[in-house]
């Protein structure tokens, strides 16, 4: 019989350890019973009652229909005794064999005392008074023994089939129907029937666990020239696709590209470059430009002028937003372009570094989220991922200053951060729309003492880690600001773009933007495997970063969802 696990055993799935009493009796009234062939070893096949397993009973010779059975003798429960009545074997003193057999010796071949049987052959049992173990009434005795676990598995079937009954008819009111108590604050995962938005909210959250996995399937499949190599969104002072460029994208495997005005000169030209880069890398590219309308408009060449943010808030209409999203998703998709680094988000009164550019959508979290949402659906909507930026937030920052170019401080108090500069960030990682949330956070080199006094945003650990992943929730990927700026510094000292980059990885960023040739590209791959090696940098921070960045490629199609070749 194969073992089953019973739904009563204990719950590491063991069954109960079964009790076998001594064959060897202690005591005249130990009762030695049959064991499976399976028990103790020591009790071998040469003990006289023990059959070993898988021995079969041997034939039993044809016979006439008037010739008696020959039938050794074996014990036999007594009429009276007590051991009878609780189906006991009565054994000889010091043998180990049960009454009836202690004249057969092992080894002779001696036949035991034939039993005095009835002349009715078809049913040739002992006849009355032949024996003093006679069988009364043709049947085995009763054996109370037998009788606990029976009941106890009569009494199991009973219980259980009341309490299913009882589960399936209370089945309906284990989860409380929303529309039968009013309650229309269900939460994301309540009974049926479900809102429209529960149901997104589901199928986006099996989707993002589905892609996040193939991708650290990819990762775990990946060379570490090839991990590190898709962390990283290098540039080019060519005017056109380069040697430098392919060496980047093809031998170091580079995860994206950022494109200036300068490379986009033409229609033709700018798909050409863009498809041959596709052609030539390891793994689908984040293509990019910085397109947010007016003076940073990098699609100028080709396309004519766009509405900046502060044109679109001063039109105080969403639908202008709307529109705006949809033109920047079809110009530069024309191109080849799937990643628009923008909208900027940042909350900036006109006369501040963003606002007096024109590429603030307000001075209030209010007018930024009203207008920056539209903007985003619907860019995102056209195939186009949104990059909001400057994360965790530039709006304070004079006009006269330029990250680029000089150290910015911004002396904002800890209550004006969270309720003005991160609002929008906040509200849109939480956004009911899909299509609002971002695709990706740029963080920037910004101090912000009052919560850290010493590490500029994308290299602080408490901005990027704890308050932008924990506190705030957010989980895709973070890409830096370009690290070559002249704003990247720590105690006054500008830092090298290897030093940086390991920075910015352990701070929780996820993609690097500051590589501008192959040289300055290796020197970052290799600050980060010397930051592996010596443990400055974790595999696992590593393994993070890229995984996100194969998801957000999974998530917007640009690499099928499906597992790498066996191969890869």
């Amino acid at each position: 019989m194969s073992n089953h696990t019973s739904p009563f055993d204990s719950s590491n799935g063991d069954t109960p350890q079964k009790k076998f009493w001594d064959p060897q009796p202690e005591g005249e009234n130990s009762s030695p019973v049959s064991r499976p062939a399976d028990a103790h070893s020591e009790y071998s096949a040469s003990t006289p009652w023990h059959r070993p397993s898988g021995a079969g009973i041997p034939p039993t010779p044809p016979r006439s229909p008037m010739q008696p059975l020959q039938l050794p003798a074996r014990p036999l429960p007594s009429n009276g005794g007590s051991s009878a009545r609780h189906g006991q074997f009565q054994s000889l003193p010091g043998s180990p064999r049960p009454a009836g057999l202690s004249s057969f010796q092992q080894g002779s071949t001696q036949t035991p005392e034939k039993l005095k049987l009835s002349s009715n052959a078809d049913n040739p049992l002992p006849l009355q008074g032949s024996q003093p173990g006679k069988r009364s009434k043709g049947r085995p005795p009763f054996n109370p023994r037998l009788a606990v676990p029976l009941v106890l598995v009569v009494l199991l079937v009973i219980a259980g089939s009341f309490l299913g009954q009882h589960f399936l008819q209370a089945s309906t009111t284990l989860l409380p129907n929303k529309a039968a108590n009013g309650n229309a604050n269900g939460g994301n995962f309540v009974a049926p029937p479900l809102s429209s938005q529960q149901i997104d909210n589901l199928r986006h959250l099996t989707d993002h666990m589905k892609y996040q996995q193939l991708a650290y399937l990819y990762v775990s499949r990946m060379s570490l020239d090839e991990e590190i190599g898709q962390i990283m969104m290098v540039e080019y002072s060519e005017n056109a696709y380069s040697p430098s460029l392919d060496t980047m994208i093809h031998d170091l495997h580079a995860g994206g590209v950022i494109m200036y005005q300068r490379q986009i000169n033409t229609l033709a030209q700018t798909k050409a470059d863009t498809a041959h880069m596709q052609q030539r890398a390891t793994s689908p590219l984040l293509i990019s430009a910085d397109e947010e309308g007016w003076n940073v408009h990098r699609l100028t060449n080709i396309y004519p002028p766009r509405l900046s943010a502060h044109d679109i808030r001063n039109s105080n209409s969403t639908t202008v937003a709307a529109n705006e999203g949809q033109k920047v998703a079809h110009d530069l998709l024309s191109v080849g372009i799937n990643t628009n680094l923008a909208p900027d988000v940042d909350v900036s009164p006109d006369d501040g570094y963003i606002g007096w550019d024109q590429r603030a959508f307000g001075s209030t979290p209010e007018d930024v989220i009203k207008y920056a949402g539209p903007y985003t659906k619907a860019m995102q909507t056209g195939g186009v991922i949104a990059s909001m930026k400057h994360f965790p937030g530039l709006g304070g920052a004079p006009k006269t200053t330029d990250p680029h170019a000089v150290f910015v401080t911004v002396n904002h108090t800890k209550d004006q951060i969270y309720k003005i500069d991160l609002a929008p960030f906040q509200y849109f990682i939480h956004s009911s729309d899909k299509m609002e949330q971002p695709g990706m956070i740029m963080s920037t080199d910004v101090l912000l003492p009052a919560i850290d006094p010493t590490y500029i945003a994308e290299l602080s650990p408490t901005f990027i880690t704890k308050i932008l992943r924990n506190e705030m929730g957010y989980n895709g990927v973070v890409i830096t600001d370009a690290l070559t700026m002249l704003g990247v510094q720590v105690n006054g000292q500008h830092l090298d773009l290897a030093t940086a980059g390991v920075m910015a990885l352990k701070a929780g960023n996820d993609l690097l933007l500051g590589a501008g040739d192959p040289a300055s590209m290796r020197s970052m791959i290799d600050g980060i495997k010397t930051a592996l090696n010596n443990g400055t940098l974790s595999k696992t921070r590593l393994d993070e970063a890229a995984a996100r960045v194969i998801t957000l490629k999974m998530e917007r199609h640009l690499i099928a969802a499906v597992p790498p070749p066996a191969n890869a």
